[in-house]
């Protein structure tokens, strides 16, 4: 599904690298986070994903891809594969819920029989048959977010990736939105995630990436958002 290999970025006019001798393998199905402070190369690394950057040094492959060898014609098709969400929504302001989804299958120019069939079954996934109507200045936080995931979804990608989804919600709608998401995981689509929630990585234990100076230090299975020094693991006595 995802590999690196030995990636390596430094923007322009950088002191330090973004990414750095990044080796990693996700595979089709998975759930992965990826951890690590402001700064650390988080964003950087889904950027590689989508190819909104392109690498250095190193091998990215994406779905069967090997993104250094995609041109600037075939970018936007690699990119309708994937679904993408964004800590912002990214919402048309002026369109409705409905009209938000519908816009994604659009500009990909899905039929309008197409269209009348998925915009609906996508809004019933994420609870918002009954907004489809709704501006989003009408929605909530985390209504707006899941309007977002429905036009990630949409499409029917293999790859959702999710860059901070729930960095501008309140813990309810947090926690609201992380289910979908492991719903949708659930049902088969690969997601990553970057995100520097500690208490939704506790509390799903799922894999861990982190990063740090652009570096993976980390890569856990089933894991905490910071790793549990083995001294401090409690011991029982046989």
């Amino acid at each position: 599904m995802i590999r690196l290999d030995d990636v390596n970025k430094t923007y322009r006019g950088a002191n330090q690298a973004a990414l750095s001798s990044v080796s990693l393998e996700i595979a089709r199905g998975e759930f992965v986070f990826l951890v690590g402070s402001s700064g650390s190369g988080k964003s950087s690394l889904l950027r590689v994903l989508l190819r909104e950057e392109s690498v250095d040094s190193g091998n990215v492959f994406v779905l069967g891809e090997n993104l250094r060898e995609l041109t600037q014609r075939t970018i936007p098709a690699f990119r309708r594969k994937l679904g993408v969400v964004f800590q912002d929504f990214r919402l048309l302001p002026n369109k409705s819920v409905y009209s938000n989804v519908a816009y994604a299958l659009q500009v990909i120019g899905k039929s309008r029989a197409y269209i009348e069939t998925s915009v609906p079954e996508v809004l019933r996934l994420v609870g918002l048959e009954d907004k489809s109507g709704s501006l989003p200045s009408a929605l909530s936080g985390g209504e707006q977010q899941r309007v977002a995931i429905a036009r990630a979804l949409v499409n029917k990608p293999e790859l959702l990736l999710a860059d901070e989804p729930t960095g501008n919600l309140d813990p309810d709608n947090s926690n609201e939105i992380m289910r979908l998401l492991e719903k949708i995981n659930l049902a088969g689509t690969t997601v990553v995630m970057a995100t520097h929630d500690r208490g939704i990585v506790d509390r799903m234990q799922k894999r861990v990436v982190e990063i740090r100076s652009g570096q993976v230090v980390r890569d856990a299975q089933t894991a905490s958002y910071k790793e549990i020094p083995s001294d401090a693991i409690p011991r029982i006595e046989g």
